[in-house]
């Protein structure tokens, strides 16, 4: 059997700008057909931290940070541990003693730190 019409169809229309018709196609091309060109943009970095800690802090922040977060979670996981009961209790108690002796050398590392005033 014979077809009269392109498989697909393409429309024509005159409004449309048949450089720019080009370019979108070039770009749904290579979108599927080269994704590895597409995956950084040029110039861009090959590694880009998310996170990212001051370099410029001193080793007291830094460590004084450690400790109140630690000992945020520490009393966390008290509240979590003592709001429930049975066997999910235990590990979350030995979660907070492994956070609070962390927490406790943090705290005697700072304690080594301070400089006599």
């Amino acid at each position: 059997m014979f077809k009269v019409t392109p498989n697909p169809p393409i429309p024509h229309d005159r409004a449309l700008d048949p450089q720019k018709v080009k370019e979108a196609t070039d770009r749904a091309l290579d979108y599927y057909l080269r994704p590895e060109d597409l995956a950084a943009p040029p110039g861009s970095p090959k590694y880009r931290p998310v996170y990212v800690v001051d370099p410029s802090l001193d080793d007291e922040i830094l460590l004084i940070e450690a400790c109140e977060s630690l000992s945020y979670a520490h009393a966390m996981a008290g509240n979590i541990a003592n709001s429930i009961g049975g066997p999910e209790r235990k590990p979350l108690l030995a979660l907070q003693q492994v956070i609070m002796l962390n927490e406790l050398l943090v705290n005697r590392l700072l304690d080594k730190l301070k400089l006599p005033q």
